[in-house]
């Protein structure tokens, strides 16, 4: 026991905790085990001694009559174990430790063990906890099943298989850039958890990588990402004379290069942000080439997209990627339609809009009456289209109708319909004395008169034409010019 203080001072130096905790943690479990061991209720403390070792004392009141001889004792026997003892002050009295045996003694390093654990926890969560989105060097310590134990130096973490892209293998003492994704405090996964296929991996790369970001010129405004396959990140400039594309790309695209390669191959599109949606969704959707964006909720973050036939599974991407990852850029709901779908929606909401026939009421303007019409809306007839196309037995089998109310339905859809023959036309005429004031309608009213003359004596107008005219007669007259 003498050596115990120097072991607390070891254990606390290799676990990056505080002494006081581990010495704290050391008399609690041997209490723990001084209890177990004795049996007894009394108040128990464990103290450091001036010899370096930890000694058990159990506490108990001075009282002038004991009734609890577990918690209390008299001042004469107070005064025994210490001579300055006083009414309603405590003693303690020395219990042996060396008696506690090998099984208390396990029980008190098991105590230990979690204290420490629990007191490492909570040292870890609290410097790691505020550094959650931070670019961290790590080596590959251990392999367990399809996750990585990574070592962080102060610390050991781990790199769960779901937060590792699918392109990368690792082995152990393998290199690794991670972000730090979550501290957990407690759980099964407790301590820090680091990832590779965080979004916000690819961000803090293009920090180290382009200066303009890092000096706050370039602005990364969002980030989207499916690891291992592809990533959309969108940036925006606040110098007009600094191009934001053009500074995360680098000069013959050596930066983005340099990302990519970290990444294994993983496809970046850089995005010109935009605060306007529409713009922004037609950046996001790029290679795709859009030709119009409709808001279709303002509120509800919804709009719809309108491509060219041939641009459609551009647009779309692979498996649904390019427009998966424009709406997680956008924070937007996006609906990809090509014109083709636009123009047969829109044709089918005209159809919807109209009627799809006249109501059978109509045609109580048209000899049916209320009883009967009531008898058909009731059987399912609707329009007078559907009438008009029912047999007589159809009509029949009708709840209510009557084989005698049969030919009145029939009459009164005939006058529906005849309602829409066409008129006839006006008389010839009408036509020619309504124009008889224009030159025409005089020639053509004097045509009129001869034909009727020889229709009278037996003659056709052709006879009368072939008669050489004396100038005078209208139908000679224009038989010649003919």
């Amino acid at each position: 026991m003498a050596s115990i203080y120097q072991s607390i001072e070891i254990l606390s130096k290799e676990k990056g905790i505080d002494p006081q905790i581990v010495l704290d943690a050391v008399k609690d479990a041997m209490l723990v085990a001084a209890r177990k061991h004795f049996r007894t209720t009394e108040d128990l403390v464990a103290d450091l001694d001036k010899s370096g070792s930890i000694q058990i004392y159990g506490v108990r009141k001075v009282v002038e009559q004991v009734q609890d001889p577990g918690k209390e004792i008299s001042l004469n026997d107070a005064r025994k174990l210490d001579a300055g003892a006083v009414l309603d002050a405590e003693v303690r009295i020395p219990k042996p430790t060396e008696a506690l045996g090998r099984i208390s003694a396990q029980t008190a390093k098991q105590v230990i063990l979690q204290k420490v654990r629990e007191a490492e926890r909570e040292t870890i969560h609290s410097e790691y906890s505020g550094r959650v989105g931070e670019l961290v060097n790590c080596t590959v310590k251990r392999i367990e099943s399809q996750d990585l134990v990574v070592d962080l130096g102060k610390t050991e973490a781990r790199l769960p298989k779901k937060e590792q892209s699918r392109l990368e293998n690792f082995s152990v003492s393998d290199r690794v850039r991670c972000v730090i994704k979550s501290v957990e405090k407690a759980g099964k996964n407790a301590g820090v958890i680091v990832s590779r296929a965080a979004p916000d991996l690819v961000m803090r790369l293009f920090e180290q990588e382009v200066p303009e970001i890092y000096d706050n010129t370039v602005v990364i405004k969002a980030c989207a990402r499916e690891a291992g396959e592809r990533t959309k990140i969108a940036v925006v400039s606040r110098d007009r004379d600094v191009d934001s594309v053009g500074a995360c790309v680098g000069m013959k695209g050596m930066r983005v290069q340099s990302i990519i390669r970290e990444l294994r191959g993983e496809k970046i599109d850089i995005i010109e942000y935009s605060e306007d949606p529409v713009l922004f969704a037609t950046h996001a959707l790029s290679p795709a080439k859009i030709s119009r964006v409709s808001i279709l909720d303002l509120q509800g973050k919804h709009m719809e997209v309108i491509v060219d036939d041939t641009q459609l599974s551009l647009a779309i991407g692979k498996k649904g990627q390019n427009v998966r990852l424009a709406a997680k850029l956008l924070g937007w709901k996006i609906d990809i339609k090509s014109e083709e779908e636009k123009r047969q929606e829109v044709e089918s909401q005209m159809a919807a809009l109209v009627v799809p026939g006249a109501p059978v009421s109509v045609l109580l303007d048209h000899g049916l009456i209320e009883n009967i019409l009531e008898r058909l809306v009731e059987g399912g007839i609707g329009t007078v289209e559907k009438l008009g196309s029912m047999t007589p037995e159809e009509l029949e089998s009708i709840a209510g109708i009557e084989p005698e109310m049969v030919e009145r339905i029939q009459d009164s859809v005939n006058s529906y319909y005849s309602q829409f023959e066409a008129a006839p036309t006006a008389p010839e005429e009408e036509v020619v004395q309504e124009h008889w004031n224009t030159p025409e309608g005089e020639a053509a009213y004097a045509a009129q008169a001869v034909a009727a003359e020889a229709a009278e004596n037996g003659e056709t107008p052709e006879q009368d034409a072939e008669q050489p005219g004396d100038g005078m007669h209208p139908a000679g007259a224009q038989a010649h010019a003919e």
